[in-house]
């Protein structure tokens, strides 16, 4: 069954993807049988992956592909999908990735949380099962302890399944050269609490495919650990420069 959009919309699914294979079509099918409409951004895929996806949908308004001509990153191609969104008038997105290891069936709950918090970032907090690899378990945990460091806040800093304002993180993007790639999931988050947006926490299934499954990763351990270093050293500067206005913001009582 097809979720149909109301006539009032204010969220979009946005999708990023990059030379996902088959995963693309059905994390596509499944995120608009619960949401419409939604939004995929082609970040320069030489697969064919996108001509699926355009075939099956090209009768349905709900679904729009844009493509980008070369590949920029996972935060480019949101930075993308967010200048276009904002010209439409959409107050939010959900991002999802495009390998099917989060679950559509969840957009709808995210939705409702982010429209009863509408100043707060939903954000999903990874639950896994056995198909983790563990050294990635082990790796987001290092990340989750320095952005914990770095906001007073706790939250998973790389999983992408999450509902973001439009406007504030196309102008927290905007304002620097960083967040382009797979430094964008962390340092996104991070910026928008040290501008007062509080996160929510949501338990998320996440499921691993094998390649025999269709699975697809682009993780580069070398070169994306580095990259998760230099912005955490980056973001370390940037919050003792902030920590005095940050203490009072958490310590100052909350209004009711």
């Amino acid at each position: 069954m097809t979720y149909s959009a109301p006539v009032r919309n204010t969220h979009l699914v946005l999708i990023p993807s990059y030379n996902t294979g088959r995963k693309l079509l059905e994390t596509v099918q499944e995120a608009r049988s619960h949401w419409a409409p939604v939004w995929v951004v082609i970040d320069g895929s030489t697969d064919g992956s996108d001509l699926a996806v355009e075939k099956h949908f090209a009768n349905d308004p709900d679904v729009r592909l844009f493509r980008l001509p070369r590949n920029q990153g996972k935060g480019a191609a949101i930075l993308h999908g967010l200048k276009l969104a904002e010209a439409e008038n959409f107050t939010h997105v959900l991002t999802m990735d495009s390998d099917g290891q989060h679950p559509a069936w969840m957009i709808p709950e995210f939705v409702a949380e982010s429209r009863a918090n509408p100043e707060a970032l939903i954000l999903g907090r990874p639950v896994f099962d056995s198909s983790a690899p563990r050294i990635r378990v082990l790796g987001r945990k290092l990340s989750n302890l320095g952005t914990s460091l770095e906001t007073f806040w706790h939250f998973d800093s790389l999983f992408g399944f999450r509902v973001y304002p439009v406007a504030a993180l196309r102008q927290v993007m905007e304002s620097s050269r960083w967040m382009r790639r797979f430094d964008f999931d962390a340092e996104a988050v991070v910026r928008l609490c040290w501008k007062g947006f509080r996160p929510i926490n949501l338990p998320t299934p996440v499921q691993y495919f094998r390649s025999d499954q269709g699975g697809v990763s682009h993780f580069n351990y070398l070169r994306d650990n580095l990259l998760l270093s230099w912005m955490h050293a980056r973001l370390v500067s940037g919050f003792m420069l902030r920590l005095p206005a940050l203490l009072g913001r958490r310590l100052r009582p909350s209004r009711h």
